[in-house]
Order: structure tokens, then sequence, then C-alpha cells
């Protein structure tokens, strides 16, 4: 976004230099990535004037430019000659686009450039160097050049893309005051066309159609100001719709009245429809596609661009100027599907103030008749304008506590106030209701956002670093997760809230929620897990020659279309070898069990057993396994399935854990450890007989569960057995609490032998 200082002064006044208000914008979050303060000709009377050598129209100047030493420049306009005051463009100057720099010119030194009319941006006279009056001051600026602002416009601000808006926020930071503006709207005019609105697509759409113009050039201020920001000034009707968009932030358009067939439609385009637009390229349409027409066909892609059927000339006559609202789902699918980004668009796609068309329409209506005469033969207006009133329910209070700032509420008011919001105040809490511009403004903590942010960035730091801190320390539960998940050894990944629905039909049977204007193709889904993503980077670094990979992600996965279907989930991925290749030892490659114990380690101690029952599709079959509590799983590992590895392009084998819902984990428990018992411990070993099938964690947690002197349990042989049987044997560790006897031990034997056969089908093997 571009604009004038002299522009933003039509909405602000203020004393502040360029420089400050730059500044004052980046400090508030509007960053202004350049600050072009120009060097203005100067008046320089010619002293000398000889011909170069071997040229026939090139001749060398000795100038008088104030400085008490003359300047040698060569010049080619044919009305050069002693006498002449005429401008001076310095080295450093930009002239048309192009900044001038000393050089030289059939090998003579050019220390600047004589300028025309056109070259400064006040006339159109080419035909030789413009021609100041005999008495200008020599070395005194013959045009003010326009200082202008260029700063990168976040998608959350829409606002920002109207020097009023930004004139707005200056104000609220104390910059200045704030003009408000007369705005009018056009007494309404009897019209023989009228509008049809096909589609809910456009809930308002206004018109007024003038005729008998006289096709003319803008005024000097607004040629001057389109033309310091890029936009090449045409004609008056052109160049008001230009000036309105940027001035306002309602986007516009002008047609040709002769050239528009009877009443005017808003509705979809029909697939196959052609389109012509106003550069001549020719494009395929398709349903979801907004057209504006008449009875011949269409007449412009509505929100993106004009048609050339209709198009503004300088031999127009009659003029129909459109102002509408459209929708920005929209507008956006159909500028980024045929690769047409406009001002329009541009606005369109991000969120216009809804309720300013009449407003856009007299102001564009005045600045045309201005300069072109004419008179308005019909007005009309099509649909409602939408009130875009909606309001947020806030406690002053809210700002302490996300912050931990104290701002009074009076100073709170004043500052939403000074933003254009209307405040009431009802039993303590407020009823704020954000102006219409402000369309990202939703929820209350957007309005402690605006208020911190006007208060400073700079003061919260200041604020953090001397004003202690009464209450104890804030634990997020999340960032503890992250702790000791990096404290294994795991790196941190961050993808986008974006899936790939190819790919999460390998993955699940969840339910994709596609989303209806994704930003690039193979992110058209609301991702509902983590692993894709995930799966893409294992992919994308063994393709670089990386297969050894320890990472995980904690993030947000949506469930359904609807508003807070969504939780928290984590993906942890372990592959390649456990660490880099040394001549010490021989590496060992990752397996399902590293996953398993990152898991457990989330467990912080709590009981749990192993499942292997009904593995997702992702998985391998037969290396899968589910931690349990009850009948509640918390979290499933294993290693990726061969099948989907190969659809991935994924070689390395690939371990997995995934905590599908945070939630589910047991809190961390900060508790006092008991104390070491003063008895040794004693263990024991048992053998049993079971079914093949059997999973080991099986009789580990019966024979647990026992005693509760049973600290652990350990698996320490297994083997095949005829008739479909295994043998398993594991150690036992008991951590006595007092003295125990022969008889207690055996006892406490004799319940985990009766306790595992069981629950588990099992029986003691003798030998």
């Amino acid at each position: 976004m571009k604009w004038t200082y002299d522009w933003l002064t039509d909405y602000l006044e203020t004393n502040a230099s360029a420089t400050e208000i730059a500044e004052i914008l980046t400090r508030t979050g509007l960053e202004v990535e350049d600050l072009i303060i120009p060097i203005s000709p100067i008046a320089a009377k010619i002293v000398e004037c000889t011909p170069v050598p071997d040229s026939d129209h090139l001749h060398i100047l000795m100038v008088d430019d104030g400085t008490g030493q003359l300047r040698q420049v060569v010049c080619g306009a044919p009305n050069a000659r002693v006498g002449l005051i005429s401008a001076l463009a310095l080295p450093g100057c930009v002239i048309d686009g192009h900044e001038i720099r000393a050089g030289k010119l059939r090998g003579v030194m050019s220390n600047g450039m004589m300028c025309s009319a056109r070259e400064l941006g006040i006339g159109d006279d080419h035909s030789g160097i413009i021609e100041l009056a005999p008495d200008t001051k020599i070395g005194s600026p013959v045009i003010n050049a326009a200082i202008v602002f260029d700063a990168g416009i976040t998608p959350n601000r829409p606002d920002y893309l109207a020097v009023r808006g930004i004139a707005r926020d200056l104000a609220a930071c104390g910059a200045g005051k704030y003009i408000t503006p007369n705005d009018e709207i056009l007494s309404p005019v009897k019209s023989k066309r009228a509008v049809h609105i096909e589609t809910d697509k456009c809930p308002v759409y206004q018109f007024c159609e003038i005729h008998n113009i006289t096709v003319s050039a803008s005024d000097a201020k607004i040629k001057t100001r389109l033309a310091a920001i890029g936009i090449n000034p045409k004609n008056a009707p052109v160049d008001a719709t230009n000036y309105v968009c940027y001035d306002i932030g309602q986007p516009m358009h002008c047609f040709d009245a002769d050239a528009v067939h009877g009443d005017i439609t808003v509705r979809m385009a029909k697939s196959g429809e052609q389109f012509t637009d106003l550069f001549g390229n020719t494009h395929d349409l398709c349903e979801t596609d907004m057209v504006i027409a008449d009875d011949a066909g269409i007449l412009a892609l509505a929100g993106v661009i004009g048609g050339a059927r209709a198009m503004t000339t300088d031999k127009t006559k009659n003029i129909i100027l459109e102002s509408a609202y459209f929708n920005p789902v929209s507008v956006r699918k159909t500028s980024k599907r045929l690769g047409l980004s406009t001002d329009s668009s541009y606005r369109y796609e991000r969120g216009i103030d809804p309720t300013i068309t009449g407003i856009a329409l007299a102001r564009a209506a005045n600045i045309i008749m201005d300069a072109c005469g004419g008179t308005i033969v019909g007005t009309m207006i099509a649909g409602k304008i939408p009130d875009n009133v909606h309001e947020i329910e806030y406690n002053p209070e809210l700002f302490s506590h996300k912050t931990g700032i104290d701002m009074d509420s009076a100073r709170q008011r004043e500052i939403l106030e000074n933003l254009g919001f209307h405040v009431v105040e009802r039993g303590g809490r407020w009823r704020i209701t954000p102006r219409a511009a402000r369309v990202d403004v939703v929820i209350p903590e957007n309005i402690v956002s605006e208020l911190i942010r006007i208060y400073g960035y700079d003061n919260i730091a200041r604020v953090a670093v001397h004003k202690p801190c009464d209450s104890a320390p804030h634990h997020d539960y999340y960032i503890e997760i992250k702790h000791d998940l990096a404290a294994r050894g795991l790196n941190e990944a961050k993808s986008f809230g974006f899936g790939n629905s190819k790919i999460e039909t390998i993955l699940s049977d969840k339910e994709i929620i596609k989303i209806a204007n994704p930003i690039v193709k193979d992110m058209d889904t609301a991702r509902n897990n983590l692993l894709g993503n995930i799966l893409g980077f294992v992919a994308e670094n063994e393709h670089r020659g990386y297969p050894n990979l320890n990472m995980f992600e904690l993030g947000t996965v949506f469930d359904a279309a609807a508003p807070g279907a969504q939780h928290t989930q984590i993906c942890i991925v372990r592959c390649g070898e456990t660490a880099p290749r040394h001549w010490t030892h021989r590496n060992r490659t990752c397996d399902i069990y590293d996953v398993k114990s990152d898991i457990i380690a989330l467990m912080h101690g709590r009981n749990f057993t192993v499942s292997s029952q009904n593995p997702p599709r992702w998985v391998h079959p037969f290396r899968y396994g589910a931690v349990m509590q009850g009948k509640n799983k918390i979290a499933e590992f294993g290693e990726l399935s061969p099948m989907v590895a190969h659809a991935l392009k994924i070689k390395t084998r690939v371990n997995i854990a995934i905590v599908d819902n945070v939630e589910n984990l047991p809190a961390r428990a900060y508790v006092h450890e008991p104390e070491l018992s003063e008895f040794q411990p004693i263990t024991r070993d048992f053998a049993f007989i079971v079914d093949a099938e059997t999973p080991a964690e099986n009789l580990t947690n019966a024979a647990r569960g026992a005693d509760t002197r049973i600290s652990d349990v350990i698996v320490f042989d297994s083997y095949a057995m005829d008739n479909g049987k295994k043998s398993i044997a594991f150690t036992i560790t008991i951590t006595p609490n007092e003295k125990m006897s022969d008889d207690d031990l055996q006892k406490l034997q004799s319940a985990v032998i009766a306790n595992v056969e069981k629950k588990c089908n099992a029986q003691i093997r003798d030998k």
C-alpha cells in the first residue's frame, strides 16, 4: 500500500514529520517498508549553450543552479537557449521512475538533466524543456515532490488499504487529530436501467449514470498523487475510480454507458462462457466466477477486472459508475484461478467496509463531473447495504489478565473511541461495536490486541523489566510436554494447519474437511491429523540424504467444519539410526520401542496396559501397540505400513507414536517422592505357558497387580512351543516395607501365580 504525505493530511491534522509518522506506524503494527523523500528539480538558468561535436541535436549547457558555480549538463531539447530558465533535475532526483545520475553522453560529462513538463508530471508537453517565468528564483524547487510511504499490509488489516484508515490509526496513536470527512450520498434520480442480483454473493450493487461528459484529464492534485504511488493517470473517469479505491478503500469501475445494452445483472458465470478483459486477454469462466452482465453478455468479472467491450476511452460521452460489495471468497477464487490480481481483487479478498458503497459512488461522481462536466440521469441501488453491526462483550479487566499490564478503564475507553469504536457500558461490562471497516475485530481478544497495539509494544518490555511480578510463574501444559519431548532428543517440527486430501485418505478413515479456497493445490483440507505433514518432512529429508530423524509436532487438528470441532494432537517420529556413525560402535536402527518409551515418559509413572487390537490404517499390522488406561486409549505407536511408505515414496523404516488428544495424558504430578525402603529388594523368577497370541504385557501387568510391593516386572525369555503355545519368563522385583519371612515370600509368589493363571489363561511352567 502506497500513499503520499499530503494525501494523509486530508484526514490527519499533524505536526509530525514523515519520518516520525513512519516510526509510529511501524511501532503500532503497520510496517513501513520504504519512505521515499524525493529531491525536487530546481530552477536553473542557461548561461552557455554550445553544440556537442558530431551531434545534430545535443547541446552542452552551462547552467546557473544558484550555488555560485556553473553546472555542465548535456541536453537534446530543441528550445534550449541562453537566458532560458528551466527545470534542472540534479543527480539523485527520480524522474519518470528513473534516478538521475551523473554520466557521459557522447563523451561529454553531464551532471543532471533538464526536464520537460511531462517528465515533471505537471503537463503533457514533451516537445522541449519546460520554460519557466523570467522572474523565477534560481535554485528554488520547481515542484513540490510528493513524499511517498510504502507499507506492507497484513491480511488481517484491510482497513489499512485506505488512506483514511491509516489516518484514523495515527490519530489514535497521538500523532495528530483525525479530520472527519464530510461524506455525502447522491440524491436519487430515477433510472431507465435496472439492476438484477441473481446471487447471494453480492448483497448490494449501486450505480449512477452520467451523460454528456467531456473526457478530460484529472485535476493536478489527483494526477500527482496517483503518479507518486505508481498509477499512471489516464483520464478523470478512470482516475476517479483508482483514487477512491486508495482514498476510501472501495474498489469501483466505470463503464461506457453506450456500450451497455439494457439492464445490468449480477450473476454467476455459465460453464464455458468466455470473457475478454480490458487488456484484451480472453478467459474461460466456470460456475464459481461472479460476473457483471448486460443483455449482450459479460461486462466485467465482479471485483476483479473490467471488460474490453464497455471500457471507458477518451471518446466516451456517457458513463455508468458502479460501486458494490462482493463476497471475498468468491472474488479470491476467481482471482487465483485465472491468475489475475488487481487493486480491486486485493481489497475485496481481504474484506472491505460493506457500508460505504454509496459514499464512494458520490465521491467518484463528483470528481468526474468537476473535471468533465455532465449530468446524472439515473441512480440505482439493488439489494441492501449490510449494516455490519456486531457487538463484542468485553470486560476491561481482561486486558490486565491477558497482558499483565494495568490500564484503567478510562484510558481503554479513550483508545477504543479514538479508533472509531462505539462503547456502551452495562453493569460493569462493555458492549463494543467496531467501526464497519474493522471486519477483523470479532472477539474480546481482538479488543485487547488493539489496546496493547496503541499502548505501545515498547512499553511492554519496560514494564516486564522493571515491574515486579507478585504471582507465581505461569505453567503452560503444552510447553511442559514440549520440554519433556525435547529432553528425549526430539526436535520440534512445525507445519501448516492444512493437509492433503489424498494423503489423509491413505492414512485414516477420518472425515476429510475440504477447504473452499486453498492457498495451494496440495493443501486442500483443514488437517485431520499431524502424521500426513510429518511424513512429508520425512520423505523430503530422505530425498535430500537425511534419513535419520527424531522429531515431534504438537498442534491442532480438525474433526469437522463446524466452529470448535478441533483438538490438540501429538505426533512423534523416529527413523534411521539412533546416533551418528562412529568407529567405536555399531549403530542401532530406531524401532517401535523407542517411540513407545517416548509415550511412557509422558505417562509420568502412571499405570497403563498395552493392546495390539484394531490397528489403524497407517500402521504395520504386526508392529503396533496402543497405550491404554482401562478402556481409554491414551496413545498409539507402531511402524509405518510398507504400503503407506511406498505410496509416499519413503524407503526408511518410520516409527510413529500418536497421542490423538493431549487432554487424555495424565497430568504431571508434583508430589514428594516416598523415601527409599531400608530393606533390600528381592527378586523372583517365573515362567508360564500361554497361548501364542497372548502378549507378554498381559502377564507382566497381571503379575504387577498381584501385590503393591512388586515395583518392577521384566521379561527375560520367550520362545514358541508346540500346539500353539509359547513360554514367557519374567523377573519380579519386590520392595519390602517391613521384614519378610519365607512364608511371606511364599504367599506373595502364590498370589503372582494365581493372578497370572486367572487373568491370562496361563499355566506355571515346572521346568
